[in-house]
């Protein structure tokens, strides 16, 4: 007989975890920036160093600024790091991030309570990352940015509340498992048929994968079983 998980009934607009990683990723964002106005050689290193770099690859290759230099290759801390990190080009990488996170990850956080909510985050982040490593084997090109989590935090809305609406344009409404299952249909499409050159399709895919086992680790769903079987 398993206990049923019981979350907190204190409901936050910034939950401690979402609002640190909201933060972070603007402190480092910020630090990029920084980087290049300053034409800081440490702080450059230090940055381009938590990118994810797949193991294989040769020295010299492209740095996060876009340039051609020695690349630090693969360390394991990148499994994490490169989920702080966001293209400059622009703010709409980090932005939309930030906001789907956001978004869609208050309710979740409010729901699990922020220490199961930032496992699955994370979790969600490196198996994204270790998905991309066998994807990107070899290659001196880095990946970055929170996609990975933010997928698996989308993954687990639409599992969690499936039949909740969700505003498209802030017009239209869909249920959010309709709409969980469209993205991940068109990230495997454009994973597969190569159509977004520089996104990282499967490394989106692989946090809503990471995430579903999570989650039915949880539920008790897996062949191995969880101390306490959650009911969500």
């Amino acid at each position: 007989m398993y206990d049923t998980y019981r979350p907190p009934t204190q409901f936050s607009i910034f939950p401690p975890v979402i609002k640190n990683l909201l933060i972070l990723n603007g402190l480092v964002f910020l630090a990029e920036f920084v980087a290049i106005g300053t034409r800081s050689t440490l702080l450059a290193t230090v940055l381009n160093a938590m990118a994810l770099y797949p193991p294989g690859g040769p020295e010299i290759g492209y740095t996060i600024f876009g340039s051609m230099a020695q690349v630090p290759g693969f360390w394991p801390w990148q499994l994490v790091t490169y989920g702080f990190l966001h293209s400059i080009e622009g703010f709409g990488h980090i932005f939309f991030n930030m906001f789907a996170l956001w978004m869609f990850g208050v309710q979740i956080e409010n729901t699990w309570g922020s220490r199961r909510f930032t496992i699955y985050y994370f979790a969600c982040v490196i198996g994204a990352g270790l998905i991309q490593i066998l994807v990107m084997w070899g290659q001196p090109v880095p990946t970055l940015g929170a996609s990975g989590g933010v997928f698996g935090i989308l993954l687990a809305f639409g599992m969690l509340f499936p039949n909740q609406p969700i505003y498209i344009y802030f017009l239209f409404p869909i249920k959010a498992k309709w709409l969980v299952i469209g993205y991940g249909a068109l990230e495997l499409w454009a994973a597969v048929s190569g159509t977004q050159a520089g996104v990282a399709n499967f490394a989106h895919l692989g946090g809503m994968l990471f995430g579903f086992l999570l989650i039915m680790y949880w539920r008790g769903k897996l062949p191995i079983q969880p101390k306490r079987r959650s009911y969500y």
